[in-house]
């Protein structure tokens, strides 16, 4: 065993006896026969390892009164609300609402699972934020492509993918493709590729599916739009078929509608029937402009477990309710 693998160890031992025997830092030192500052060293070594998850519960507190709100009027299965200081302004909500989105994935992320990954300003944040946890045999695959006409792009998304898979220990799978296609037919004939097909089907198989809303207008841009990844027509394209907001970028309406969308046709991200049917499609949600866009994906039954800070909750909940069907 190394050194490093003996003071995990030890760590995982030293939080066993304090958060699960409720044994005092006096009684650990004995039973390791250290010092009590060691023993305060390893629990603080388990927290920076991710063995050691802490969640403060307040079912009196405002956005736990939100959350369940969210949770009744969405049927959504998991909600959480995160408290954030509303002068600070949006760029700190994000980091904010990210940490703990960062904490909450290792409650998700087990051996054998598949965590699919929409890249974009949101899931940036959380790569910045993740905490280390010891897993096997998981993977982690890119959602929608990356390249643009103006740069590839393929850094940027590449970059979270990897951070997530070192971060679990996993397997990264990137998907080398265009953001949109200029001709439905190549992507068509692209997706017949088996090395294509190797991805879609993991794709399809995944356990988690961790995105974001875009939007066009929110006071932290999103990364589809400010990337150089639409041009001029296709904003009036997308104005045109009132589209909202949209999720691995393929595009949705204010009803969560999005088959008939002609640009659809041309995205490499998913089938939204996808994040439907997975285990967990985990939406991650800050600022106030992509209130509009994540209540249609709500409406759409995209969502499964939601993260949102609470002055977008608030919002949320004010918005008028689209009449039209999904399509």
């Amino acid at each position: 065993m190394t050194d490093q693998e003996e003071r995990l160890s030890q760590a995982l031992r030293a939080a066993r006896m304090y958060y699960y025997q409720d044994m005092t830092t006096e009684a650990i030192a004995t039973a390791l026969e250290v010092s009590r500052s060691t023993v305060s060293r390893l629990l603080s070594y388990a927290k920076e390892r991710g063995l050691v998850e802490i969640r403060v519960v307040d079912p009196q507190g405002q956005s736990h009164k939100l959350a369940r709100k969210l949770q009744d009027h969405f049927e959504v299965r998991q909600v959480h609300v995160v408290t954030v200081p509303e002068q600070a302004g949006e760029q700190e909500w994000l980091e904010q609402v990210a940490l703990f989105a960062a904490h909450y994935l290792n409650t998700l992320v087990k051996p054998h699972t598949i965590l699919g990954l929409a890249w974009g300003t949101t899931v940036s944040a959380i790569a910045r934020h993740l905490v280390p946890k010891q897993t096997t045999n998981v993977d982690v695959v890119q959602l929608n492509g990356a390249g643009n006409t103006q740069r590839l792009g393929i850094a940027y998304a590449s970059e979270i993918v990897m951070r997530f898979a070192e971060n679990y220990g996993a397997r990264p799978h990137l998907f080398p493709v265009p953001t949109f296609f200029d001709f439905p037919e190549t992507k068509e004939a692209l997706w017949r590729e088996r090395s294509i097909r190797r991805i879609l089907e993991l794709q399809e198989r995944a356990d988690i599916l961790l995105f974001s809303v875009g939007a066009v207008e929110s006071g932290v841009p999103s990364y589809v739009y400010s990337g150089g990844y639409l041009e001029s027509r296709d904003y009036a394209k997308l104005e045109a078929e009132e589209v909202v907001g949209d999720i691995a970028t393929v595009f949705f309406r204010a009803d969560g509608s999005y088959r008939d969308i002609p640009i659809n046709q041309r995205a490499s991200g998913p089938d939204l029937a996808q994040f439907s049917r997975a285990a967990h499609s985990l939406c991650v949600v800050s600022g106030r402009g992509k209130a509009v866009g994540l209540r249609a994906a709500l409406q759409g039954g995209y969502v499964t477990d939601l993260i949102v800070d609470e002055p977008t909750a608030r919002l949320l909940l004010e918005l008028p309710a689209p009449v039209a069907t999904v399509g």
